[in-house]
C-alpha cells in the first residue's frame, strides 16, 4: 500500500472550496499550458460527470482557465479570472457532458491557435491530477516529475538516441512510456526524469531526424 504524503492528507494551499474540483482544475490547466507552451487563441473545455454537475459551484470552470493562463492554485486571480486581460483576449467556451467511460472528474482541452491540440486529463483527488491523452496518444503526466514529451516518426533506434542524450547528462529516468498510432507512423515518448534537463540537451533531442515535437514539462509546485 502506498504511503500517503502530507500533501495527500491536507491537500494543497489553494483558492477555492474543493481540492479536486478547484485546485485539481488549476493544476490540469497548468499542465495543459506547459504542454501547449503558450496561450491558445481559442479553447473549449469539455467537463465530464462530477466536473460537469458541480464544477461551476466549486469554481472548476474558473480554475481550468486560470491554470491555462499560468496562475497557481493559491492565486487570488482565480476568483476574478473572467475579468482578467487574458480572458478578454482569449475565446473560451465550456461544454458539460455525462460519460460513464470517463473519470468522475475528467476534462478535455480543445486548444486552437498556432497549433491545434486535444489534451485530456483527470483530477484524481487532493489536488492530484493526470494527463492521460494528447491528441491520439496515451500519456501519464502527473506534474510530480520533470517530464519530456516527444512526437516523432516511429522507427528503430529512436528510444536509444533520446535516452543516450539524457544519460550523458547523468539524469536518471524514472519511467518511460511509448505509444504509436501505427507501425512506421507517428509515435509518442513520455519520459519522467528525477531532475531537470538542460536546454542544450533539449536542443539536441529536437535536432534528431524525424522528431516533430518536443516539450520539457517542468514539475508542478506543490
Amino acid at each position: 500500500m502506498k504511503q500517503k504524503s502530507l500533501f495527500d492528507v491536507i491537500s494543497p494551499i489553494m483558492t477555492g472550496p474543493s481540492s479536486s474540483h478547484t485546485a485539481g482544475a488549476v493544476r490540469l490547466g497548468l499542465l495543459a499550458r506547459k504542454i501547449y507552451k503558450s496561450t491558445p487563441k481559442k479553447v473549449t473545455f469539455i467537463l465530464y460527470n462530477s466536473f460537469a454537475q458541480t464544477g461551476k459551484g466549486h469554481g472548476t470552470d474558473k480554475g481550468l482557465l486560470a491554470g491555462l493562463f499560468g496562475y497557481s492554485v493559491e492565486s487570488d486571480k482565480i476568483k476574478t479570472i473572467f475579468d482578467t486581460p487574458q480572458a478578454k483576449e482569449t475565446e473560451y467556451h465550456y461544454q458539460f457532458e455525462q460519460n460513464t467511460d470517463r473519470h468522475p472528474n475528467a476534462v478535455d482541452f480543445i486548444l486552437e491557435g498556432d497549433i491545434n491540440m486535444l489534451i485530456s486529463g483527470n483530477s484524481v483527488g487532493a489536488g492530484n491530477v493526470e494527463i492521460i491523452k494528447i491528441d491520439d496518444f496515451s500519456t501519464q503526466i502527473t506534474g510530480e516529475y520533470n517530464t519530456l514529451l516527444l512526437f516523432y516518426k516511429d522507427k528503430p533506434g529512436m528510444i536509444s538516441k533520446v535516452s543516450s542524450l539524457i544519460q550523458e547528462e547523468n539524469i536518471n529516468i524514472a519511467s518511460l512510456e511509448c505509444d504509436r498510432n501505427a507501425k512506421g507512423k507517428t509515435a509518442s515518448m513520455c519520459i519522467c526524469l528525477d531532475s531537470s534537463i538542460s536546454s542544450s540537451v533539449i536542443q539536441k533531442i529536437e535536432n534528431i531526424d524525424d522528431v516533430y515535437f518536443v516539450r520539457n514539462i517542468e514539475k508542478l509546485e506543490v
